[in-house]
């Protein structure tokens, strides 16, 4: 399949933010020093989520130990973790005055924990700053760390997130330090634990439907309730290409499908992302954290 040359749909195109909203937000991660999936993934949705005080607060520093070919995050030699880091996140949520917060992180292979000890410690930071706060934890593979797993559930996350971005045989070119099986099996540790569990893919990378449906399937088998699907873009020409826009109607069918296939919960849109806020999944949580409580 060959590379889409074309310009992007007019159903892609994103409002750069420019509001109110989106400076608080752009002056309160600057004044905290924070790294944001926003700004280092170029998400598209950037304006809209600063705009309505949303961020998804990158850990760990900004530069990663793998190369993803869909990735704009670097790839550089990684620093040393910032001790200080844990309580400049929690902060800086409590200064968002939110009441869910996604945090996730750049992969640190180079540290003998992965990096299990600051996301721990910041999911509790977080928690103490903000009580009853929902934390979605979009968690790396720790390679591949059931302990790793329950210790970030420990902590206090509400949401345990990790995506398999895409399907089995695009693995080698778009995540070629990772593994399909492995990443299914940090779903199904997340789910024995009874915690809510996510994950996410991209779609336009040469994939067909039936891949898409098998990777639904998978992860369903594996416990995860929430499935979040979207266009892949291409962040930059070193990057892979895209090979195929998918149209609104295209994500409406994976929707209908995932229903199907038994997930509570599918965002499917072409530009959503495993960050990206739905009303559906917020509401959904908001229940199922309710029963736990009262259940308790």
């Amino acid at each position: 399949m060959q590379a889409v040359r074309s310009r992007k749909p007019e159903w892609l195109r994103a409002r750069i933010g420019s509001g109110p909203g989106f400076r608080r937000m752009e002056a309160l991660i600057r004044r905290h020093r924070l790294h944001t999936v926003c700004e280092e993934a170029l998400c598209p949705n950037r304006g809209r989520c600063w705009e309505h005080g949303r961020a998804t607060v990158m850990i760990l520093g900004k530069r990663c130990t793998r190369s993803c070919g869909f990735c704009s995050v670097s790839s550089s030699r990684p620093v040393a973790p910032d001790p200080a880091e844990p309580q400049r996140v929690a902060e800086a949520v409590r200064g968002m005055g939110l009441r869910e917060v996604v945090l996730t992180s750049v992969t640190r292979d180079d540290l003998a924990d992965g990096g299990l000890g600051v996301w721990a410690e910041t999911i509790r930071r977080v928690c103490e700053a903000v009580p009853g706060i929902a934390v979605e934890a979009l968690i790396p593979d720790f390679g591949g760390s059931a302990q790793a797993v329950r210790r970030v559930v420990e902590a206090g996350a509400a949401v345990l997130g990790h995506n398999l971005e895409t399907v089995p045989s695009r693995y080698a070119r778009a995540r070629p330090q990772a593994e399909y099986g492995r990443s299914l099996g940090i779903l199904t540790a997340a789910a024995e634990t009874g915690v809510i569990t996510k994950t996410a893919m991209m779609v336009g990378l040469g994939e067909t439907e039936s891949d898409v449906i098998r990777v639904m399937k998978d992860a369903r088998s594996a416990g995860c309730e929430i499935f979040c699907i979207g266009q892949y873009l291409q962040p930059t020409r070193e990057h892979l290409p895209v090979e195929r826009y998918v149209e609104p109607g295209g994500f409406e069918t994976y929707a209908r499908r995932g229903r199907e296939i038994g997930f509570p919960v599918v965002v499917s849109a072409p530009l959503a992302r495993s960050s990206y806020y739905s009303e559906e999944q917020a509401a959904y949580v908001r229940g199922r954290l309710a029963s736990k409580s009262e259940a308790a």
